[in-house]
């Protein structure tokens, strides 16, 4: 668990670091920061239900 938190830091470290240096900006920093956390965890989870879809086991079962 302290693994995950430590690279949950690190990503927003990085994540605001990169921010700041592409825009300039310690607000559109802070925001990118903090949404870009939580739009990534929404992706993860609908991209995990499409992953384990059917269909697509299907589709790589043919393909294989």
């Amino acid at each position: 668990m302290a693994k995950s938190a430590a690279f949950g830091v690190v990503h927003l470290v990085i994540a605001f670091s990169v921010s700041y240096a592409l825009s300039g900006s310690l607000l559109v920093a802070g925001s990118i920061m903090l949404v870009e956390p939580l739009v990534n965890t929404v992706a993860h989870y609908f991209f995990d239900r499409w992953w384990g879809h059917p269909a697509l086991r299907l589709a790589w079962a043919r393909w294989r």
